[in-house]
């Protein structure tokens, strides 16, 4: 323990940010470091719990109080390995992870958590500052040859576990630019690309080869992956969107909220864009869907200089604390206020959306909507809703942006050619702890395997299902479990 007494002594404390009204003027993330001394009291505050409950919290088990005590101790080095001794990606869950471990923090039992994501973003940068972050993989190859498709954080996390291994490893994007939704569905005011590409070139100089403008099923065909390698890893993520199959939906003006912020991170990019632009400047913007894609579509449409920014979600709005259905140290459902609604947004809470209306041209001038009441069952859960009489009324609005989340991994194409079953929900069937599906020689990981999740998870998934590429190659694996590194020893 960095400080018996620090839990006692300092409160919690985030870094500042660039104020909302300069902010919204450009692309580039907002949110500054620490001082020394704030980054110290804050690594002070871990009370190093006789059990962390932060580390089941976390889904890779990361092992939050000695990172914490040896950034106390200003070891960053000590502090680095253990962190990436879980996490491959701590610049990643730094920045963009909604920090499960921190609702499990023992020390939010009865005061504000340990900042533990801030920490986390902290270790990494230093590490990257004082040239630690290095090549892992070792110098005698296995000879065994892996195919990983799709360069999101569990591709990524996927081809960095396995050349640590030993394999010669190949990473397929179907875009022009790796990274997947870290780069394509993330906007840079959250993750800068720098930090994206950062991170590939150390994969690269570890050995990973990165094969662009590759979409497998198309121009890579599916069997030639399979029959050309040993083992092959479909981490494609889950990128069928859902719709919303109402009367005028063909009107000009409705899009995908995923086309609207891959746009714009081109542009940041200075990377043409293809098709018609979709923008919101001068623009009455109503987001439909009240999640983190939502708040993106919010904070972009702020910074391109919408006219107005409604947010509608059908669901009752959360309530600002734990409920005595959300008990300790679950990860609780309550309101999130992001950094994108501090810019600015009208938020509505249990609205229904009827039917888009046009003008004559065909262009989205309106939505009808209506207000619903949910009723829930003994643990608070909604069940059914139904619409509250007299409420239904339009919304003028040009544009829309519709972010309800994802049903399914896209099946034309790759999983079709090879004949991957799925499961009940459309996904690529593969128990968790085997991530083996039923064709031969080919894994599953992340989003695809296991749904619209988090970033944190699809690292997870990635990691996990190295380990058992790993073992089916070799008999055996030479990269430990979350499970086995939480019982990590101090060796520095």
């Amino acid at each position: 323990m960095g400080k018996p007494t620090g839990f006692q002594e300092f409160n919690r404390e985030l870094p500042t940010k660039v104020p909302a009204a300069e902010r919204v003027k450009n692309y580039n993330e907002f949110v500054n470091l620490y001082t020394d001394e704030k980054l110290n009291q804050q690594s002070a505050r871990c009370m190093n719990c006789g059990i962390p409950f932060c580390h089941s919290g976390c889904p890779l088990g990361n092992i939050i109080p000695e990172f914490n005590d040896a950034v106390y101790r200003k070891n960053w080095e000590e502090a680095y390995h253990i962190l990436s001794s879980t996490n491959n990606f701590p610049e990643f869950t730094g920045r963009i992870c909604p920090a499960p471990c921190e609702s499990a923090c023992v020390l939010g039992i009865n005061k504000p958590a340990v900042a533990i994501e801030e920490i986390e973003k902290h270790i990494i940068e230093i590490a990257y500052q004082k040239n630690l972050v290095k090549p892992t993989a070792p110098l005698a190859k296995t000879g065994k040859k892996v195919a990983v498709v799709g360069s999101g954080p569990a591709g990524l996390a996927a081809a960095a576990q396995l050349v640590k291994a030993g394999h010669s490893v190949t990473v397929y994007e179907r875009d022009d630019k790796p990274g997947g939704l870290l780069r394509y569905g993330i906007p840079d005011f959250k993750l800068e690309k720098w930090v994206v590409e950062r991170r590939v070139e150390v994969m690269e100089k570890d050995g990973v080869v990165f094969k662009l403008n590759s979409e497998v099923g198309k121009n890579v065909a599916a069997d030639e992956l399979v029959r050309n390698n040993d083992a092959v890893v479909l981490a494609g993520g889950s990128t069928i969107p859902r719709n919303l199959n109402i009367p005028g939906r063909e009107l000009k003006g409705i899009h995908f909220a995923m086309d609207f912020l891959k746009q714009q991170n081109k542009r940041v990019s200075n990377i043409a864009v293809d098709g018609e632009d979709i923008l919101a400047t001068g623009k009455d913007v109503v987001v439909i869907g009240g999640g983190d894609t939502g708040s993106d579509c919010v904070g972009t449409s702020n910074r391109q200089g919408a006219n107005s920014i409604k947010q509608f979600e059908v669901m009752f709005q959360p309530p600002e604390k734990r409920t005595k259905h959300m008990p300790w140290p679950t990860y609780p459902m309550v309101l999130k206020t992001t950094s994108s609604h501090e810019e600015g947004a009208d938020r509505f809470w249990g609205v229904n959306t009827l039917e888009f209306l046009g003008d004559d041209e065909g262009n989205l001038r309106a939505l009808k909507v209506v207000d619903v009441e949910w009723e829930q069952d003994f643990l608070g859960r909604p069940v059914k809703f139904h619409a509250v009489e007299g409420s239904e009324r339009e919304i003028p609005c040009q544009r829309v942006f519709l972010a309800m989340g994802f049903l399914n991994p896209q099946y034309e194409g790759m999983m079709h050619q090879l004949g991957v079953e799925l499961d009940e929900r459309k996904n690529a069937k593969a128990k968790e702890g085997v991530y083996r599906t039923n064709v031969s020689k080919v894994f599953t990981a992340g989003d695809m395997r296991r749904g619209q999740s988090l970033v944190v998870w699809a690292i997870s998934e990635g990691r996990e299902a190295a380990r058992k590429v790993d073992e089916f190659l070799m008999g055996h694996s030479v990269l430990e479990s979350k499970d086995a590194v939480n019982q990590f020893e101090q060796v520095f």
